[in-house]
């Protein structure tokens, strides 16, 4: 039997899927240990299901009308973002980086990236930017800052076990 390369696509993917992968179980630990609330995807799914009708930003999305499937569009679009990030980093770093992937590049990307929800998401949500409008915004930023760290911890993991399998099916990029 023989093996083939793992494709560029495949490889980001993989990367995407499992640094989201490790932000939501870091999720699922703040909910189960210290009762911290996580963002409900059907938000991000109602957020999006508004914006063909025009509808960029809300006073508050949780008032906003639900919208058919919008648990389902945000889970997709939350997981969708993840493998577009991953494709960023691949973007910066050059594939060389997928080979022998370091953390310093991915934890920084990964910090970097909260300027999605803290200019975008969060004043689309009626949240503010930066959370602002929230009752504890230092709490909340704080909270997204840990966050996208796990997220940049995830795309470095991420790039490790793609490094092994690369090399396991024999590529090498």
């Amino acid at each position: 039997m023989t093996t083939t390369p793992l494709s560029l696509a495949t490889q980001i993917l993989a990367m995407g899927i499992c640094a989201t992968v490790l932000m939501d179980l870091w999720a699922v630990l703040l909910g189960r240990v210290f009762g911290v609330a996580s963002l409900d995807y059907a938000l991000v799914g109602r957020w999006l299901g508004h914006m063909p009708a025009g509808r960029f930003a809300h006073a508050g999305i949780g008032r906003a009308s639900p919208v058919p499937g919008e648990r389902a569009l945000g889970w997709f679009a939350h997981y969708a973002i993840g493998v577009g990030f991953a494709a960023c980093l691949v973007a910066l770093t050059g594939t060389a980086w997928l080979r022998a992937p370091t953390l310093a590049p991915a934890l920084a990307f990964g910090i970097v990236t909260i300027v999605v929800p803290f200019f975008v998401m969060q004043p689309a949500f009626g949240a503010g930017v930066a959370a602002s409008k929230t009752p504890r915004p230092t709490q909340a930023r704080l909270r997204s800052l840990m966050t996208h760290g796990v997220f940049g911890l995830g795309l470095y993991a991420g790039a490790w076990l793609v490094s092994l399998a690369d090399r396991a099916t024999g590529g090498g990029m």
